[in-house]
């Protein structure tokens, strides 16, 4: 072989490449930004020569519903976003659930201003330094980023810059609005657009306009995420098949966001639901009375609800987070008419204690019904479905409540002797409507609720995501800090419910190829170095629910476009490496 200087040699590796196929011995050369050679490399000279000493070489994993880019607007965002590399992510997909910081226009630019303060918390006049979404990816390229970005196209933005926070469907007219500035996203080089169908104002169109707006997707070979309109039991199968109707209509891919489903037993959901706390509070005793199927027999329900999509031509692809709680902002969880119309008449609702009762009554006497877009019957109404107790303060915006980070909403209201919906009410006035939360039917995690994951946790086609939402306040998820290694220890060596190659190729080739991601997530010459040193059987993480802020063990090198940066463990500091991806860009390893 021609034997030009590399600029590293990570020399007698075990090598996982990422497709799936079983571990092999070599060396991977390193040059530029590109893996140059994988095989023996004794005599071939290079700048650095590090003996990996047998552990293992797989690729970067590739997170595909992540929220990271959320965090772009603060000047120490790569500080803030170290825990994703720190646990082996070099790629993430941001934009998802119909939310980022882009475009941004002059059209109705007070929602924006609102959509985006609520969730971020950010000062939007002074932080938003863009207006397209080609501005930002400029924006970004110039400023540098921490590891590689691709962003979908936020279909909440497109449709506040077109109909404000207002509720209602869209006209013809403003569909084609929407499509237009669509357009201008794919020609900035997005891979894609997303929706998140349970959030106001994405649960305001229909099927009809998540069709129409996008037609644009198959001209560009774009991907349509969702962020499912019901993860509710009863409705979830409907909510699949409308995702199916836009990819078979379309001839597009469609990528259905961390499947979950949440529990509704009609008129006897309240007794179904105290049984159900209880075996999770019980989970040995649950164990010996529930037999294994049953306990995964939901997860099985949305996986042949999948394939009789595809059966009928839809293209679809799924990701899953391995948690059993979710997060979001508070606001989330209300009626939609309560919402329209922006945060001071948000606010100025709560504040009359008129329409509290009203909003109150919807909660408590809410049932979800397809297609969620009446007054009461919203998928969203988490303390209807698994009760007030469901739900823990994430994050608030002044210091004056930083004390009541993660506590739980039921726990305040019996402290403060008031009922959980005037807690909520009264901190969100505070707060002015900026106040993060998670949700889970009991203490996240606990064996009973895990166990129903296990099925999506091993299925081939089911890609491993954070949903990342790091903003540098509040109490963080533990996947933004122990995902991926989670997912390994526990579910391959642990739990054994699948093989390490496996579940490499699920984190890394798998979601980098079903999103277009060239030349990433394989360990093969001619593709960036993005790359991972570890040791499999010893990377683990300590992070749980309630200490969340714990970097795993047995990650020791993380490699970015072929720029070591993190190395034995420790983080260096010699600059950003990450990139600002395209969809279908030129640019391509080593040029």
């Amino acid at each position: 072989m021609e034997s030009r200087e590399l600029d590293i040699i990570l020399e007698n590796a075990r090598v996982i490449d990422g497709s799936g196929a079983p571990a092999f011995d070599a060396d991977v050369g390193i040059k530029g930004d590109a893996i140059e050679k994988v095989g023996n490399l004794k005599g071939v000279p290079a700048k650095r020569k590090i003996n990996v000493d047998g552990r293992t070489i797989c690729p970067g994993f590739v997170d595909v519903h992540s929220h990271a880019e959320l965090s772009f607007f603060r000047h120490d965002h790569a500080q803030v976003l170290l825990p994703l590399v720190k646990q082996g992510i070099t790629t993430f997909v941001g934009g998802n659930c119909g939310m980022s910081l882009a475009p941004i226009t002059g059209e109705n630019r007070d929602g924006l201003k609102t959509f985006l303060e609520i969730f971020t918390q950010m000062d939007f006049e002074r932080d938003v330094k863009w207006d397209t979404m080609g501005s930002f990816m400029e924006y970004l390229d110039k400023e540098g980023i921490l590891l590689n970005a691709a962003l979908l196209a936020p279909h909440g933005l497109l449709r506040i810059s077109t109909l404000g926070l207002e509720a209602g469907g869209a006209d013809d007219t403003s569909i084609a609005a929407m499509k237009w500035s669509l357009e201008e996203c794919l020609e900035a080089g997005v891979f894609g657009l997303s929706t998140g169908l349970q959030y106001f104002p994405c649960n305001q169109s229909d099927t009809r306009e998540l069709v129409r707006l996008s037609e644009p997707l198959r001209r560009y070979g774009g991907i349509f995420t969702c962020h499912l309109r019901s993860y509710t039991s009863t409705t979830l199968a409907r909510a699949i098949e409308e995702v199916g109707s836009v990819a078979r209509e379309n001839r597009i891919r469609a990528q259905v966001s961390h499947i979950f489903s949440v529990p509704w037993f009609g008129l006897l959901h309240n007794a179904g639901l105290r049984v159900l706390k209880w075996l999770a509070r019980h989970p040995g005793f649950a164990r010996k009375i529930i037999p294994r199927q049953a306990l995964y027999g939901e997860m099985k329900r949305i996986f042949g609800v999948l394939e009789r999509e595809r059966s009928k031509g839809a293209v679809l692809g799924i990701d899953v987070m391995p948690t059993t709680a979710g997060f979001t902002h508070l606001l989330a969880f209300f009626p939609s008419w309560a919402l329209s119309g922006g945060r001071e008449k948000v606010i100025s609702r709560i504040l009359d204690p008129n329409v509290r009762m009203e909003i109150l009554g919807d909660i408590e006497k809410g049932k979800p019904k397809w297609p969620h877009r009446g007054k009461d019957d919203w998928s969203l109404n988490i303390m209807r479905q698994l009760g007030w107790d469901a739900v823990t303060i994430m994050a608030v915006h002044s210091e004056k409540n930083k004390h009541l980070e993660g506590r739980n909403f039921a726990d305040l209201a019996q402290e403060q002797d008031k009922h959980p919906f005037d807690v909520m009410c009264d901190l969100l006035i505070e707060e002015e409507g900026k106040v993060l939360v998670f949700e889970s039917l009991s203490e996240p995690d606990d064996e009973f609720t895990e166990a129903y994951t296990f099925p999506a946790l091993e299925h081939p086609q089911a890609m491993i995501v954070t949903d990342t939402i790091l903003l540098g306040i509040g109490k963080p998820s533990y996947l933004f800090y122990g995902c991926y290694p989670k997912f390994i220890h526990r579910y391959v060596f642990e739990k054994k419910l699948l093989d390490l190659p496996e579940a490499i190729r699920r984190c890394t080739s798998l979601p980098a190829g079903w999103f277009g991601i060239e030349h990433r997530g394989l360990v093969r010459e001619g593709f960036f170095a993005d790359l991972l040193v570890m040791r499999p059987e010893n990377f683990r993480t300590d992070a749980v629910f309630r200490d969340p802020e714990n970097s795993p063990e047995g990650l020791d090198m993380v490699i970015i476009n072929g720029s070591i940066v993190v190395e034995d463990g420790k983080v260096q500091k010699d600059g950003l490496h990450g990139r600002v991806l395209r969809r279908n860009s030129k640019r391509l390893p080593g040029i």
